[in-house]
């Protein structure tokens, strides 16, 4: 089992499916990542060797940012937006989508489920 940046990578799985396995590497940044360490993108992670893995860790930790270093740098950033008060920071603020989309209907996602409001009683004479 090889293990880069805390993650276990599967090993039955090509090089390059394996590395999108860490937050922060996507497939194009795995091909880059494994071309800087002469390896082939077809060769599954269990013939790796120690030098290959050894490589691939030392490219990834000095010139990444990925898992937890990553996820507290987005947090971080949302949470500026935030402080600050700007239209993004009050979208994330109140839960709901930033970049435009409509929320009378659809953006479940972001607005979660649905809370049903009761309707307002008839006043009678």
């Amino acid at each position: 089992m090889a293990r880069i940046a805390g993650v276990d990578l599967p090993r039955n799985k090509r090089g390059v499916i394996s590395l999108t396995y860490i937050y922060g590497i996507g497939p194009s940044r795995a091909k880059e990542i494994l071309a800087q360490a002469g390896i082939d993108q077809s060769v599954k992670v269990q013939d790796w060797t120690d030098d290959n893995i050894r490589s691939i860790s030392g490219y990834i930790t000095n010139e990444l940012t990925v898992e937890g270093e990553l996820r507290s740098e987005v947090q971080m950033n949302i949470k500026r937006l935030m402080d600050i008060g700007c239209y993004r920071g009050l979208r994330h603020r109140k839960g709901l989508p930033l970049r435009g989309q409509r929320t009378q209907t659809n953006a479940r996602t972001r607005k979660g489920k649905r809370k049903t409001v009761a309707n307002k009683k008839k006043v009678t004479k």
